[in-house]
């Protein structure tokens, strides 16, 4: 069993910045992936970025070039560095955690993050 911890939603003014947390903790295995999901009323919810435990990393095409994904394995931490934000980023962000052997999801409680314009 993994647990995800996030911190780090808030509001902010579009063009401004973010920076989301998650630590995991509990059954961590030493090849897994973890990133971040987001979610709007009604729509289902969609990957934005994510992050092997061998550095690899993969991007929604919208957040490409404003968003950054890192981790820290010692720390089973990902963090999420948002950049100039947009109204659209608005959404329930999620911190996932996939486990390459059990092939089990894990998922965060949540974090909002709100973009006015």
């Amino acid at each position: 069993q993994v647990q995800l911890v996030e911190s780090g939603g808030g509001l902010v003014q579009a063009g401004g910045s973010l920076r989301l947390s998650c630590a995991a903790s509990g059954s961590i295995g030493s090849f897994n992936t973890m990133g971040w999901y987001r979610q709007t009323p009604g729509k289902q919810r969609e990957l934005v970025a994510t992050i092997t435990s061998a550095g690899y990393i993969n991007y929604r095409d919208s957040v490409k070039d404003r968003f950054t994904i890192s981790r820290d394995n010692a720390k089973n931490t990902v963090v999420l560095q948002m950049n100039s934000l947009k109204p659209e980023d608005t959404a329930v962000y999620y911190c996932n955690y996939w486990d390459r052997y059990t092939y089990t999801n894990y998922w965060g409680q949540g974090t909002q993050v709100t973009v006015s314009s």
